[in-house]
């Protein structure tokens, strides 16, 4: 009987959702094992063994994709995103711990100015951009690109971790008062450590945004040696328009920095998506 109880039969309900679930697992992972399975084909073993696995695995195509100028844009997108991701977590964090603790109409003001950043669209700001950018000398510069990234990012960011900062106790900001803690310390030494998991949140957020953006980058970007991921898999494959091989494998080494970032951090990513979300 006791084991009657612990064992939960399925209804029909609970089978349809699994159905469900299943087949979009599929769809959304089969395209993604396809391309990697044909980044290691030839021309021919593409189109006349579409669905079949590689004969003969041609790992050199990757050693041809970084050689032909993915190295080149990778480089590039590594330095945007690393720079928009300091320069998110610093920004929003400074600015949430600085909301929690004004106890004010200034506070709640500051914080809906920030959230009306939800609102702009980047193709409303394209022209303003290109235009004030064009002025100050940064078109065509790597700030060209991690500026408006954190501009457009931080509205999400600071809700997310203001969330965060009011779930934690504040005895623990009143025990730092009275040992003579300053805000500063209070905000190094007890609000960013116990806030790793929203950080994380806010990291991998910002990097699938400034690694996957393409308008700001194709119009803030002219010369070769500065283009992104984005733009460069465009000129890229444009190049190697008869080698799909080495364009799988362009588009797989495009891919694998998130990939692998989510999968080191998804433990923290859905922790901070969960926390805080009771209070705020």
């Amino acid at each position: 009987m006791k084991k009657k109880a612990k064992l939960q039969r399925w209804g029909i309900g609970e089978y349809i959702w699994f159905i469900i679930l299943v087949i979009l697992a599929i769809l959304i992972i089969y395209p993604m094992f396809w391309i990697i399975m044909s980044s290691f084909k030839d021309y021919n073993g593409i189109f006349k063994d579409v669905w079949g696995l590689p004969k003969e695995w041609l790992f050199e195509n990757y050693k041809l994709a970084w050689e032909k100028g993915i190295s080149n844009y990778f480089v590039n997108s590594l330095i945007v995103s690393v720079g928009t991701i300091i320069g998110v977590v610093l920004i929003s964090t400074f600015a949430a711990f600085g909301i929690c603790q004004m106890k004010s109409r200034f506070a709640s003001l500051c914080f809906l100015l920030i959230m009306g950043g939800l609102l702009l669209s980047p193709q409303v700001c394209l022209l303003p951009l290109y235009i004030l950018l064009k002025n100050l000398g940064l078109k065509d510069t790597y700030f060209a690109l991690i500026l408006p990234y954190i501009a457009f990012r931080l509205p999400v960011s600071v809700m997310l971790i203001r969330s965060f900062f009011i779930s934690i106790p504040k005895e623990l900001e009143e025990s730092a008062i009275i040992d003579g803690a300053t805000f500063f310390q209070i905000y190094k030494k007890i609000y960013l450590p116990l806030s790793k998991p929203i950080i994380s949140t806010v990291i991998i957020m910002t990097a699938y945004y400034s690694w996957n953006e393409f308008i700001f980058a194709t119009m803030f970007i002219d010369s070769s040696e500065k283009q992104t991921i984005p733009v460069g898999l465009m000129v890229f494959s444009d190049g190697l328009m008869t080698n799909w091989g080495v364009v799988m494998a362009g588009m797989v080494i495009a891919c694998l920095p998130i990939a692998i970032l989510f999968i080191f951090m998804q433990k923290s990513f859905i922790r901070g998506m969960t926390a805080g979300s009771v209070k705020g």
